[in-house]
C-alpha cells in the first residue's frame, strides 16, 4: 500500500495506471449489457450505538456480485464461478453486521475484508517522530498500532454513492479521518472507490488529502478461499519479490530486506501456502518487497486446483502483506454457519512497508498538504481447465 515523496508505487502526486488485467478489456457496448445501472441497496443491521448500516451488491455482466457494507467499508461476499461455471463465495465474513461487532470477533479482531487505516499494518511502540514533534498512537497490538489502532477505519460508517462507470458497477466510498483520531496528525479525507469490471476483477482505487503532514498506509483486508474448503493450504501462490521483510517476535520489521531464495518465504515459482508453511514459525504474515514499483504491476497469482478459480493481483504499491490466517481459532462462524479455523482464508494486502514511520531506508508514507495520495489495486478472477490428456 514514485510520485514526488519517493512512495514506490503508490503515486502520492499522479494518477495511478488503470489498466493493468489479465484478460483482454471488453468494448464499452459489452460492458455495458446485461448489466443494472447501479448497485443494489440492501440493509445489513443495526450497529450496537444504534446506526443502521448498509449493504450495496456489484453486479457484472458475466454475474459476477461483490457485496460492500458501509460498516467498515467491508467486502462481506465475492461471487466468482469456478470452472465448471458455479458461483462461490471466495471471501470470509458474516451475513449481518452484528457479526463485526460480537465479542467473540472483537477480542480476535480479524478485520474481515474491511478497509484498513490510517495506517495499515504495524508501528512499533505506537509511536514515530514526524517534522521533530514526537505523536502517540493508540496501541491495539501488545506494545504496537495495528491497523489504524483502537478504533480503525475498519469500525467506522463510510459514506457511500453507488454509480456505474465504462468498467461496471461501482461504489464510492468517503470517510473524513479529523486531526488527533488514534493520535494520528491532521484532517484526512480519504476515497475509496470499488468497481467490479465486467473483465471479472475487483479494483480498489484510494486517494487521500490532508491538513497536516501525516503517515498514511491504507489497504484492504479480505481474506480469500477460492475453494470453500476448510483451509487454503492447497492454494497455489505466487509472488513477484526477490525479498520480503524479516521482523521480530512482537511482527515488526527489524529493516532486513532478506532474499527470498532457498528460504520458505520464496514463492518467485509458484508453490502450495502448505509446502513449507511449516517452517514459518506462526505461519505466514510478513511483507514482501515486490520486485516492480513503478505502474501497474503484479503482486501475486493464485490457483486453487480443485475450483479451477485463479486470481492475479496487480498493484501500484511496493509492498505484499501475505498473511495465512494464523490466528483463526474456530471461534467464529460465518456465512452459511462456517466455523473459520486456522487458515481457513488467506490475505493478500497491498501496501507501503510496515513501521515505515520509523523506518527511514523504508519508501516514505509521509503525505503532505497539497499533495494527493493515490493508489490502485485489481483483483482479478479466472479459472484455469485442466487438460485431459
Amino acid at each position: 500500500m514514485a510520485g514526488l515523496l519517493t512512495l514506490a508505487g503508490c503515486n502520492q502526486s499522479s494518477a495511478p495506471e488503470q489498466t493493468a488485467t489479465t484478460t483482454p478489456t471488453m468494448t464499452d457496448s459489452t460492458q455495458t449489457a446485461g448489466a443494472p445501472a447501479a448497485p443494489a441497496a440492501a440493509a445489513f443491521g443495526i450497529t450496537t450505538d444504534g446506526t443502521a448500516v448498509q449493504l450495496y451488491t456489484l453486479t457484472n455482466a458475466h454475474g459476477l456480485k461483490v457485496s460492500i457494507t458501509t460498516f467498515g467499508g467491508t467486502v462481506t461476499s465475492l461471487q466468482v464461478p469456478d470452472k465448471a461455471g458455479k458461483l462461490g463465495d471466495v471471501v470470509l465474513g458474516f451475513d449481518n453486521v452484528s457479526g463485526y461487532q460480537s465479542p467473540e470477533f472483537r477480542k480476535s479482531n480479524p478485520y474481515f475484508g474491511a478497509l484498513i487505516g490510517r495506517y495499515g499494518n504495524r508501528i512499533r511502540g505506537g509511536k514515530f517522530t514526524l517534522d521533530g514533534t514526537d505523536y502517540t498512537l493508540a496501541t491495539n497490538n501488545g506494545p504496537n498500532t495495528l491497523h489504524g489502532g483502537t478504533k480503525g477505519y475498519d469500525q467506522v460508517i463510510w459514506q457511500a454513492e453507488p454509480g456505474t462507470s465504462a468498467a461496471g458497477q461501482t461504489l464510492k466510498l468517503t470517510y473524513l479521518s479529523k486531526d488527533g483520531e488514534e493520535g494520528y496528525p491532521g484532517n484526512l479525507s480519504v476515497t475509496v472507490v470499488y468497481t467490479l469490471t465486467n473483465d471479472d476483477a475487483l479494483k480498489m482505487d484510494y486517494s487521500a488529502t490532508t491538513d497536516k503532514a501525516t503517515p498514511v498506509n491504507l489497504t484492504n483486508h479480505a481474506y480469500f478461499n477460492l475453494s470453500g474448503g476448510a483451509d487454503v493450504l492447497g492454494h497455489e501462490v505466487a509472488i513477484p519479490a526477490d525479498r520480503y521483510n524479516v521482523v521480530d517476535a512482537g511482527l515488526i520489521p527489524t529493516g532486513e530486506l532478506r532474499p527470498v531464495k532457498g528460504t520458505p518465504f520464496d514463492f518467485l515459482t509458484a508453490r502450495t501456502i502448505g509446502e513449507q508453511i511449516g517452517q514459518v514459525p506462526g505461519g505466514y504474515d510478513h511483507n514482501w518487497v515486490l520486485n516492480q514499483t513503478s505502474g501497474m504491476h503484479a503482486a501475486a497469482t493464485v490457483y486453487e486446483p480443485t475450483s479451477g478459480r485463479t486470481m492475479a493481483v496487480m498493484t501500484t504499491e511496493p509492498g505484499l502483506q501475505f498473511y495465512t490466517g494464523n490466528f483463526l481459532d474456530g471461534t467464529l462462524t460465518g456465512k452459511g454457519g462456517t466455523r473459520y479455523g486456522r487458515h481457513a482464508g488467506f490475505c493478500l494486502e497491498t501496501q507501503h512497508f510496515p513501521d515505515s514511520p520509523n523506518q527511514s531506508r523504508f519508501p516514505t508514507t509521509i503525505l503532505k498538504p497539497g499533495q494527493t495520495l493515490q493508489s490502485t489495486t485489481s483483483y482479478q478472477f479466472g479459472v484455469r481447465q485442466e487438460v485431459q490428456l
